[in-house]
């Protein structure tokens, strides 16, 4: 009777220079032994894309990302445009952007980030007057408006903190609240736009109002600098403080390393393992109202089986249309040829309807992030059983 299950399974602490890939092997094959299970074809095994990246020495310093920007942005005055509000995620960036400026304009849009953090209610927004599709306000403004807007879980107020992170490197810092984001270049037409899923449109934007140097987050720290760690395809996206003078980047190598715990446990099991590298996962915490998908993708590496979205009917519709007038093991039996029968793309079937249209990493890897947590379970690594079986297996 048992379907899909997410295990999650204890790792020893992974140091720089570990071999991620042997320690995850070892760690499911130990957890298969004590728990009594064993793997099947197409088993998932996951790990998380914090740890790939630790291993790899994936990190780059604050020095580093400031050499970057002033080589690519001049060092003058840089614009950076919706940043998250995070000391996780953005702040330590920040350090290293003012520390290659001479002025940096914060743009932020409100009534939240991109995530979903919220500076102000939309109830409030709409009491106040305020159009935040053309309203561009000062930091003082913003304030004035609405009072007291600290984080409801953090505490911070990221107007004032931003602004005195970047004083702190020596930088002179402006904070406005704009939500068109060719608002900053009334400040400088140099810009970073660091915004992660609608990133390159809102450059395109920019620059077509006349921007002259638009980046995004993923421009940067894009390649090595004095030997640093890098991603070539997402840059500083991703990333996550690791002190307060480093940065953990998303790991370069997880396309090899999904690869390669996929092939050493396929060889010793004898069974297709797949495998794949997760991040955040995708949803919404509907109290919060935050996104959790503050990563550019959710996998950034997986073996091919892990490629494409479900095939899948619903079954309550089977249930209370085509077969509404059986029950019992007739009813079963009408489901289970129905969905073996099903045809390969039910794109526009209304039996499929209310299914969900999502990749299958997507949906593996949000899974593995609940499982593992971001706190202390000490669970870096998720075994996924029995995703691909259905009601007629």
């Amino acid at each position: 009777m048992a379907a899909t299950i997410s295990r999650g399974v204890r790792a020893p602490i992974i140091r720089e220079g570990d071999d991620i890939v042997q320690i995850t092997v070892d760690s499911v094959l130990v957890a298969c032994k004590e728990d009594g299970f064993e793997l099947g074809d197409k088993d998932v095994v996951c790990v998380t894309e914090s740890v790939v990246a630790r291993a790899a020495k994936n990190y780059c310093s604050t020095d580093d990302i400031a050499a970057d920007v002033k080589a690519k942005l001049g060092g003058e005055t840089v614009g950076i445009v919706f940043p998250i509000f995070s000391r996780n995620r953005f702040a330590i960036c920040l350090r290293g952007i003012a520390r290659g400026a001479k002025k940096v304009v914060v743009q932020m849009g409100y009534p939240s980030d991109e995530v979903g953090n919220h500076l102000v209610t939309e109830d409030q927004i709409d009491d106040s007057g305020v159009n935040p599709y053309s309203d561009v306000l000062t930091a003082d403004e913003f304030h004035a408006k609405f009072g007291d807007i600290k984080h409801e879980f953090t505490g911070v107020d990221y107007l004032d903190y931003y602004k005195e992170l970047i004083e702190d490197e020596g930088a002179e810092a402006e904070v406005i609240l704009a939500n068109r984001p060719e608002a900053i270049l009334k400040f400088t037409k140099n810009v970073l736009v660091c915004d992660t899923h609608s990133r390159d449109r809102n450059a395109r934007r920019i620059k077509k109002a006349g921007g002259e140097t638009v980046l995004t987050m993923a421009d940067i720290m894009n390649a090595s600098v004095n030997g640093s760690g890098y991603n070539s395809k997402y840059g500083l996206l991703g990333s996550n403080k690791a002190t307060e003078s480093t940065v953990k980047l998303f790991p370069e190598n997880a396309q090899e390393v999904a690869e390669a715990i996929s092939n050493k446990l396929s060889e010793i099991t004898g069974k297709q393992i797949e495998a794949m590298v997760y991040g955040d996962g995708a949803f919404k915490d509907p109290v919060g109202k935050i996104w959790e998908l503050a990563d550019p993708v959710v996998s950034p590496g997986y073996t091919k089986g892990l490629t494409g979205l479900p095939n899948e009917l619903k079954l309550k519709y089977l249930a209370d249309n085509d077969f509404a007038d059986l029950s019992g093991e007739e009813l079963q039996a009408a489901v289970k040829k129905a969905i073996s029968e099903k045809e390969s793309d039910l794109k526009g079937n209304m039996a499929s309807q209310g299914t969900t249209p999502r990749q299958i990493t997507d949906l593996i890897g949000s899974l593995c992030d609940l499982t593992s947590g971001s706190g202390d379970k000490g669970t870096p690594i998720i075994v996924v059983q029995n995703y691909f079986k259905n009601y007629s297996m």
